[in-house]
């Protein structure tokens, strides 16, 4: 009888130790009543990834070890959790715990990455060699987490000492012989990642000559996304791909990829050698709202309002709530000023109808007059940009009077271009618990509302809101081309420099006229105060604002040079 192999792929919440294992229990009962013979978990699975400070404290390491070694499960489990530090050493490790039946530490992760979004060296003591599960349900299994695998593959940017794979690899040339190596893996997701992550499975699977099985972390835990998407690669090039975004367990028995199968929702993905695995238009909609409702649901909220105005960011943001925590959970204000627009009026109130949320109509003229009134001696002689900062500022406020009224989380709706560009107001549009759209450049904001449109089957974000030209609407006749460049010329020039790293000359070298990237990265680095104060967004691109950006403030650096 063929021995199968689940691989549970979960989603934790960060900090629930006892949940947690709750719900590993509960995926190895799927896997053993599905004739599994062991099972293997995500990375720090028990403490949920990343636990970042939580590490700290050894109370919280004890407990994440302890609970992990308890697990009460039919078959055999390798299990991802906090180890108290070894001997000599002041911070714990990243390991593997085998569960339910001989109880033992197989392994800590030895390569660290210090590099994006990742800080392990902060939180653990590197380990100096993989581990090997024994005679787990009568195999020999190789034992790597996360990033142990990708130095070999060439997929890290950092170059660490140690390469787990071709340790591996040296000990099949020493008489070791190993059934299959398995990868605890918490990897974070941006678009097109799940094709990296394949790369590093089919290069470990062929270096070892034995299947190489890879299970990842999914969902949301604060800014970063876990797609899932976990993976089964044999040495000729053959994987086999879970769903993305859903829970639940892959199994195979080793020997015959075509047998492999998924219990879950969604189906697995089988490539051939060479074939690569074809990310849909529906992947960064999903991660969005995954994001969202993750954050929500994990922090025990249950209520979003925010402000429509009647443009295509706030009708994302909307559509994104509306699937994230269900229609009627969400509250959109529609607050017109002397300069608003009828049809932004009806666009938002056009919006409100079609998703089913709630929906208000505040006007924010009186309040508007009052504080111009008020500030007059302030605002006369003034910088202009003072006065219409003042309705986002107005605006902001009926926000958060309504969240904290009625126990609701605001978000904030602004996109990566505008942030990029300090296009948004600190304390006024930027006010709010979560940014959804805050790692979306603004061409695929307009992406995304199409896609939900295609998703629900109607014209929920209508042809008014994705064809008028984009305004803030804070001044008489205003649009964001006035002293923006357009804005698919907007968001080439800073994805190239955000993500690719290119510099000002480097940018004009590819056909940019050299005067618009010059004022696009000033304001870029002109504005990082904002950014330092805007809330958590979903990253889902390659380099995000947040932990993956880490600019000073008081700096004088000319990037020109």
């Amino acid at each position: 009888m063929a021995t199968k192999i689940a691989l549970l792929q979960s989603n934790p919440i960060v900090g629930d130790i006892l949940g947690n294992a709750e719900m590993i229990c509960q995926l190895a009962k799927l896997a053993s009543d599905s004739g599994a013979s062991f099972a293997v978990t995500t990375e720090l699975a028990i403490s949920g990834y990343p636990p970042r400070d939580l590490l700290l404290q050894s109370d919280f390491v004890d407990s994440c070890h302890k609970i992990a070694s308890e697990l009460k499960s039919e078959i055999p489990v390798l299990v991802g959790t906090p180890v108290p530090p070894a001997a000599n050493r002041s911070l714990p490790g990243n390991g593997v715990v085998r569960a339910g039946d001989s109880v033992r530490e197989v392994t800590r992760k030895q390569l660290l990455p210090t590099y994006d979004v990742f800080d392990e060296a902060r939180y653990f003591e590197a380990d100096e060699r993989p581990g090997i599960a024994r005679t787990i349900a009568g195999l020999d299994i190789g034992v790597t987490i996360c990033e142990d695998a990708w130095q070999h593959c060439g997929a890290t940017p950092n170059d660490y000492d140690n390469d787990p794979i071709a340790q591996i690899v040296e000990w099949g040339r020493q008489g070791v012989v190993l059934d299959a190596t398995v990868n605890l893996s918490a990897s974070p997701y941006h678009a097109n990642k799940s094709g990296i992550r394949i790369a590093v499975a089919r290069s470990a699977a062929a270096s070892l000559n034995h299947p190489f099985l890879l299970a990842n972390q999914v969902g949301g835990n604060d800014d970063l996304l876990f797609d899932g998407r976990s993976i089964i690669a044999w040495p000729n090039g053959e994987v086999v791909v879970a769903p993305a975004w859903s829970e639940g367990v892959l199994m195979t028995d080793l020997s015959n990829p075509e047998g492999c199968t998924w219990i879950g929702e969604g189906e697995i993905s089988i490539l051939k050698s060479g074939q690569e695995l074809q990310e849909t238009d529906d992947d960064l909609l999903d991660a969005v709202i995954i994001g969202l409702s993750d954050y929500c649901r994990k922090s025990g909220i249950s209520k979003i309002v925010l402000g429509l105005s009647g443009g295509i960011d706030s009708a994302l943001a909307a559509c994104v709530a509306s699937a994230a925590v269900g229609p009627t959970n969400v509250t959109g204000i529609s607050m017109p000023s002397r300069h608003s627009s009828q049809h932004s009026i009806d666009d938002a109130k056009s919006l409100a109808e079609a998703l089913g949320i709630n929906f208000s109509i505040l006007p924010i003229t009186d309040l508007h007059s009052a504080a111009d009134s008020e500030l007059a001696g302030i605002l006369a002689n003034g910088n202009p940009v003072a006065g219409e900062n003042l309705q986002a500022r107005l605006r902001g406020l009926i926000v958060m009077a309504h969240a904290n009224a009625n126990g609701a989380m605001a978000i904030a709706t602004g996109n990566k271009s505008e942030l990029g560009q300090g296009y948004c107001t600190l304390y006024g549009d930027m006010a709010g618990g979560y940014a959804p759209l805050g790692d979306l450049y603004k061409m695929e904001v307009y992406s995304l509302a199409k896609q939900f449109n295609k998703r629900l089957g109607k014209e929920v974000v209508n042809q008014s809101t994705l064809t008028k030209p984009p305004s803030a609407e804070l001044a008489p006749d205003q649009k964001d081309e006035d002293s923006l460049p357009p804005y698919p010329v907007l968001d080439e020039i800073l994805r190239l420099h955000i993500e690719d790293g290119l510099d000002a000359t480097q940018i004009s070298d590819k056909g940019h006229d050299s005067n618009i990237v010059n004022e696009v990265l000033t304001r870029l680095a002109r504005n990082e105060h904002k950014r330092w104060q805007m809330p958590p967004a979903p990253r889902v691109s390659k380099r995000a604002f947040g932990q993956g950006w880490r600019q000073p403030l008081a700096a004088k650096h000319d990037w020109r040079q």
